[in-house]
């Protein structure tokens, strides 16, 4: 599991604009191994419902892992053919690397890959990358195991299928329902912070992708699929299935170590509401809770303890100022350590202090009510004195509670971000600058170690397609353009530059969004040349 990659920190979320200057909003990753027969009415088909349904510009990228028959070149002549459709050539199998590679290279915002059968009806292609437009979501899976799913295959295929879902719920916690189906979307920017973390090459790609996108606290869109069983599947089944638990392992293992970086992937974007700043909602107020009530029931089994290992020896009231004393500054150090989470020896005189002003008030309670027991009944059994300070110990503590919160450990959190805000305002701290859809900064990727990771093993992809839009080429490969038949030259290669902020420039007046032309029922120009 790779550690040595330090994400950085993603954009808020932002609805892509209507008009995408030049650049497709959504790529389409088909990756094929040997499928001459299946490749051309795909991608055609695909092709064609894109143009009838999809509102925005696309693009369709063929990937072949290494196919030993035909494919490359049904590919190649595709992508001279069609406008919209590139082909891609790696040497090395796996649809893991394929999408990596892919993915790592795209300029477009929204990334998205479906299998070469489309076992999966393609109506459900604009609701899945919907959500990563609009800024809502930043993963998003079609699902054959939702509930308004309809699908038909074989009941082999469907008990796997839901073995291993349950194998991912029952070892790395995932809440989401179809790890495997061949229908995925991902934000670009996310896919930028994901992929170098992710190890596998093959078919546990998606998994791996979908687990840590999940402990990292991104948001998941699920797709109810109409899905239908390929019976010409190429996949091995048992060794795919080997694989996977294999990979299971690995990352469980990963998690349960801490070997995983996803604490810099928590909460990333800075417009969850969780990360606002409100003068008028408290903060962390349900976890103080859980953890003063904690801490309290062990206090109160504390002071009853040393309650009537007092009262063995003395009277009462002198009992339960002992064991208060004791057990008031074991519970303010308590609190001071695992409920307000103060850290280091600073304040903590002035704490105990008011701890123990806090006592005085407690005293107070517990002791009037012995005092109320004793006017009551001139020799009370010594479970009825207990009774007493139990009942007059809860409403100690809730005073407690609210005196430790609002005076003794006040939440300075606030008054911190506002100071940070008025240091921005007036020049102390600059702003980071934000990176917003509307320019990415072009960070070094996963394609920089190579399909695998691994640096020293650079992986060669040729890239076949128009030049319009045509992405850079990925760092530490070597790609090769071919411009279409339109006879248009290919754009030069963007260099990267990790080390230099990128400033995105000023969003210009959004334009109104183009009306696609209605095919031709005897031509259609985008598909012949």
């Amino acid at each position: 599991m790779r550690t040595d990659h330090c994400p950085g920190t993603l954009p808020a979320r932002e609805h892509l604009p209507a008009a995408w200057a030049g650049t497709p909003v959504l790529d389409v990753v088909v990756p094929v191994y040997n499928e001459e027969k299946d490749l051309r009415p795909c991608v055609r088909r695909l092709h064609e419902h894109l143009t009838r349904t999809f509102p925005y510009a696309f693009r369709i990228t063929i990937a072949d892992n290494a196919s030993s028959d035909g494919t490359p070149l049904i590919a190649a002549e595709l992508a001279r053919r069609i406008e919209e459709v590139r082909s891609v050539r790696l040497e090395r199998k796996g649809r893991g690397r394929a999408l990596r590679t892919v993915w790592s290279a795209s300029d477009a915002p929204v990334l998205a890959y479906m299998d070469v059968d489309l076992s999966t009806d393609l109506n459900a292609l604009l609701p899945l990358v919907a959500p990563l437009i609009s800024g809502h979501s930043d993963v998003a899976i079609g699902s054959r195991l939702s509930r308004s799913a309809r699908v038909v295959r074989g009941a082999k295929r469907e008990f796997i299928s839901r073995s291993y879902n349950l194998i991912l719920r029952g070892s790395l916690q995932a809440r989401f329902s179809d790890a495997q189906c061949g229908f995925k979307a991902v934000r670009r920017d996310v896919a930028q912070v994901l992929l170098p973390l992710v190890e596998d090459s093959g078919w546990f790609f998606d998994t791996e992708l979908l687990v840590l996108a999940e402990r990292a606290g991104l948001r998941i869109h699920e797709v109810p699929v109409d899905w239908v069983d390929d019976p010409d599947s190429t996949v091995h089944i048992v060794r795919t299935a080997t694989e996977d638990l294999k990979g299971v392992w690995r990352v469980g293992r990963a998690l349960a170590t801490g070997a995983l970086p996803l604490d810099r992937l928590t909460r990333p974007f800075g417009d969850d509401p969780r990360d606002r700043t409100l003068a008028d909602v408290p903060r962390g107020l349900a976890r103080q809770l859980v953890g003063f009530c904690a801490v309290g029931a062990l206090s109160t089994v504390f002071y009853l303890l040393l309650y009537s290992a007092f009262r063995s020896v003395t009277g009462s009231q002198l009992a339960n100022g002992l064991a208060l004393l004791v057990s008031a500054v074991a519970n303010t150090a308590a609190n001071r350590r695992l409920t307000f989470r103060v850290r280091g020896r600073g304040g903590m005189v002035r704490h105990q202090a008011q701890g123990l002003v806090v006592l005085a008030i407690g005293l107070v309670l517990t002791s009037g009510s012995l005092a109320a027991l004793g006017t009551a009944s001139s020799d009370p059994a010594h479970s009825t004195e207990l009774a007493v300070l139990v009942a007059a110990n809860l409403a100690a503590t809730v005073l407690r509670f609210l005196l430790f919160r609002a005076w003794v450990f006040p939440d300075r959190g606030q008054a911190r971000a506002a100071g940070d805000t008025v240091a921005r305002q007036t020049g102390g701290t600059p702003a980071p600058a934000a990176t917003g859809h509307g320019a990415m900064a072009h960070a070094p990727g996963p394609a920089a170690l190579g399909p695998s990771g691994d640096s020293s093993a650079p992986q060669t992809a040729t890239w076949h397609g128009a030049a319009c839009g045509a992405p850079a080429s990925p760092p530490g490969q070597a790609a090769s353009w071919a411009a279409s038949a339109a006879g248009s030259a290919p754009r030069a290669p963007r260099t990267p530059q990790p080390d230099t902020p990128v400033t995105p420039p000023l969003a210009p007046a959004r334009p109104p969004l183009p009306s696609r032309p209605a095919p031709q029922a005897d031509r259609d120009p985008r598909t012949t040349r």
